[in-house]
């Protein structure tokens, strides 16, 4: 099977719905919807034995694969749109293609996202993939407008994904549950509440390296500082049990959870308390926003707490 066969096999959907120009030319061409002035986008690439498992499976890669772009969708309240995939693979596997692309499509079609263009080529297995998304321009939420006397909100539970990986890697992976794995495998994109955040968040982020960190790109480009309380962040029902130390590392360092974390004026607490009810997801108070720079996790009695890992960092210790 040649580069062009896997393409018009595998990912090839027909003429174009919602783009201008799809695949089959050299670029695609976008518009953003009516009453949309400006388009969203953001590029991640996933390589295999870092951010999935070689033995994972193929359908769950490529859901996992346009999740996190989702994901940076969601955190700036941007529709989705298209997206572009770049693949590079060891050897065209017939069944690994068949598998991977339904898992693509299939979360591609619940958010309405059209794969518009690409490229593929020969090499170690890597996924690229570029996602736009629609937003009117005073409405997008951004990292740099949180205010002193805000509240710090997350959406979801937290810890799972990050102790999964550890198990796996611990060769533990059959005692995992299967809630578990999914949590890491198939992340949900919170693509709706971030919709719904538009007009009632200061500031958002996806939280995809760390709560800790990812929060702490909010406070930095928003020149203010933050106070939390440890024991504040939902975890996931296998790393509630964890010994203090290894839960509060997967809480507030562990990655790979795609949920938000947002910052709201305390007025907005009620509506963003329906959202929850609305959703069915569970939005979490866990600490402030103060003038000042930096972020202080206390514990019960407003003791800083220190000892917390740094979030992850690609070329970092």
């Amino acid at each position: 099977m040649g580069e062009f066969e896997l393409i018009r096999r595998y990912f090839d959907r027909g003429p174009a719905r919602r783009a201008a120009l799809g695949i089959g030319d050299d670029c695609a061409i976008l518009a953003p919807p009516r009453g949309m002035d400006s388009l969203a986008v953001s590029s991640d690439m996933l390589l295999v034995d870092r951010h999935f498992f070689a033995d994972d499976p193929p359908e769950s890669i490529g859901h996992k694969c346009l999740a996190v772009n989702l994901s940076d969708l969601a955190a700036c309240g941007a529709a989705p749109l298209a997206f572009t995939l770049a693949l590079a693979l060891p050897t065209p596997d017939e069944a690994w293609l068949d598998a991977f692309s339904r898992g693509l499509f299939q979360i591609a079609d619940r958010f309405d996202c059209e794969l518009v263009g690409g490229d593929t080529t020969r090499g170690p297995l890597a996924i690229s993939i570029t996602v736009f998304g629609s937003v009117p321009g005073d409405a997008a939420l951004r990292r740099d407008r949180a205010q002193p006397g805000d509240d710090v909100w997350v959406s979801g539970t937290f810890g799972g994904p990050a102790w999964a990986v550890q198990e796996i890697r611990a060769g533990r992976r059959s005692g995992l549950p299967v809630a578990l794995l999914d949590r890491l495998t198939r992340p949900q994109p919170r693509v709706e509440l971030g919709l719904a955040l538009r007009h009632l968040a200061s500031a958002a982020i996806d939280v995809s390296d760390g709560l800790l960190g990812d929060l702490g790109h909010i406070a930095e480009r928003s020149r203010v500082g933050m106070t939390l309380r440890a024991d504040s962040v939902p975890v996931d029902a296998p790393v509630a049990a964890l010994d203090d130390p290894i839960r509060l590392a997967c809480a507030w360092s562990g990655g790979d959870v795609y949920e938000l974390a947002f910052c709201a004026a305390v007025e907005n607490r009620a509506a963003i308390d329906a959202l929850s009810a609305r959703f069915g997801i569970a939005l979490t108070r866990i600490g402030s926003v103060e003038a000042g720079e930096g972020i202080r996790v206390v514990d019960a009695r407003g003791l800083t707490l220190g000892g917390l890992p740094r979030s992850h960092d690609h070329f970092g210790s």
